[in-house]
């Protein structure tokens, strides 16, 4: 089931919060996990079992580390937990990559290839597996304590706004929302407000941009001229940010209309002066995971100078092979790694000193050199794409009738407001004026931050409200009539 598809907006949404308001507050949480499988099962049929069984597993695993008594043995379990959870997700996603490439370096040496049947790809994998693995991390580190009620304890794993394509919920961040949350009508209306937001730029802004960006990667490369190919990096630039924030936004929104607060993922990642910066900005999420699971264990910045750029490396090489079990992705996070590392130098001190202008050029063209990678299908594709960038693709001539095929006057309307709204120019009209949600670690009823819009600019508020409106009817119009409604990371 997708956020944006009429059976969700219209009947799975709002019957499950006429539910959830309708029955006492102990029961919550079970109405909540059940709406949950609901939603996961709706598309994955029998495959929400392997979810189910990852949630035994790792909840019986974070029993069986709290009462061990010895460091040795606690240890062990988590060793052991981390083993099962890696497992699961190396069998599902990476068990076809990794027979096609022994296949491949074998083939020279004349050995049959083998033959496995590829499973399939249970969805949000990838992210309740970094959920699992959250969990049994911080009952180990004691930053949080075992949940004993496996309904609760479940409805951390499968919670629906967040099972799918995220965002990535540490459990020190929420263990304490799962059973003493207070659910407000103040936090309620927005959650609304920003799960209308969220919707509004997936369908109003980064569908139309998609259409744009798959027409023209989907290009013979002898057809791409380099203003084509530039076209496309950026048309899906903004795409990939406006897609992924957007569903982030709903996730947030929808997290608040059940009394959770989630952190955010996103802090306007095109406004960076540095990759560094940009990954500080961009899936937020995913970014503190990897820092505090990975990157520190590693031993962080607290290393020698080769070592740091080792864990910079090692650490982007895991975050793209964990978006998808291809050589694309691998190229996209060595890239990333390697850009971070770049700016430990000279470089990066350089970069420091120049003018504004200079450092979001920079940001902008390494970020969209790496975006290639991660949307073409294969290496090959991409080199030819990269090619084509620079003049060696396209015969010319043509790129007239091709942008004008892809690039229609709603698409520059759109482009219009989606690129200042990737620049945050328009926080003062969206940012959130009810509550935000809370930033302390477990933090249950974190402070209510009102934005003082009322007493400094009335019209405001009921602009925003007009607004929001708008954007709802758009929307829903928009969901209506097109066909066109993926959402990027359900493929993670």
């Amino acid at each position: 089931m997708v956020f944006s598809s009429p059976i969700f907006l219209f009947l799975f949404l709002p019957l499950l919060f006429a539910v959830h308001l309708a029955v006492p507050r102990r029961g919550r949480n079970a109405v909540l996990l059940a709406a949950s499988v609901i939603f996961y099962a709706w598309g994955e049929r029998l495959f929400f079992a392997v979810m189910l069984a990852s949630i035994l597993i790792n909840w019986l695993f974070g029993l069986l580390i709290e009462a061990r008594p010895t460091p040795a043995t606690r240890r062990a379990a988590v060793v052991g937990a981390v083993v099962v959870n890696i497992g699961l997700l190396g069998f599902y996603k990476y068990a076809g990559f990794v027979v096609d490439n022994l296949n491949a370096v074998l083939a020279p040496l004349g050995v049959a290839p083998f033959v496995v049947d590829v499973p399939h790809l249970p969805l949000g994998i990838s992210f309740f597996t970094f959920h699992a693995l959250s969990y049994v991390v911080d009952i180990y580190r004691r930053d949080a304590e075992a949940q004993r009620n496996p309904i609760d304890f479940a409805l951390y794993i499968a919670f629906f706004p967040q099972l799918v394509a995220g965002p990535i919920i540490r459990y020190h961040d929420i263990f304490r929302q799962l059973t003493e949350r207070r659910f407000t009508l103040d936090l309620a209306a927005s959650g609304v407000e920003r799960f209308v937001a969220g919707l509004g730029k997936k369908a109003i802004l980064a569908n139309p941009l998609g259409e744009v960006a798959d027409g023209i990667f989907g290009l013979p490369i002898d057809r791409l001229s380099p203003e084509v190919a530039w076209v496309g990096v950026v048309a899906y630039g903004l795409q990939i940010y406006l897609d992924f924030s957007a569903y982030s936004d709903m996730a947030i929104g929808l997290a608040r209309m059940f009394g959770f607060n989630f952190l955010e993922n996103f802090d306007y990642p095109y406004r960076a002066r540095s990759v560094r910066e940009f990954w500080r900005r961009w899936h937020i999420s995913l970014s503190n995971f990897l820092r505090d699971y990975l990157y520190v264990p590693l031993g962080g910045n607290r290393v020698a100078e080769w070592r740091v750029w080792f864990n910079q490396i090692f650490v982007f090489f895991v975050c793209g092979l964990w978006h998808g079990a291809n050589w694309t992705f691998v190229v996209w996070g060595l890239l990333h790694g390697f850009y971070l590392s770049l700016e430990r130098t000279a470089f990066g001190r350089l970069l420091d000193r120049a003018p504004r202008v200079v450092q979001h050029a920079w940001v902008l063209l390494a970020v969209g050199v790496a975006w290639v990678f991660f949307r073409a299908a294969d290496l090959g594709s991409a080199l030819g794409y990269l090619g084509a960038m620079v003049g060696l693709g396209g015969r010319g001539g043509e790129e007239r009738e091709v942008v004008e095929r892809f690039v229609d006057p709603l698409v520059l309307v759109v482009a219009a407001i989606a690129v200042p709204a990737a620049a945050g120019l328009f926080t003062r009209v969206t940012a959130d004026w009810r509550a935000r949600a809370g930033q302390v670690r477990g933090e249950v009823h974190p402070p209510i931050e009102t934005v003082r819009m009322a007493a400094e600019v009335p019209w405001v508020l009921g602009l925003r409200g007009v607004l929001m409106i708008a954007i709802a009817l758009i929307a829903f119009a928009r969901i209506a009539a097109g066909t066109y409604n993926p959402f990027i990371y359900f493929r993670f």
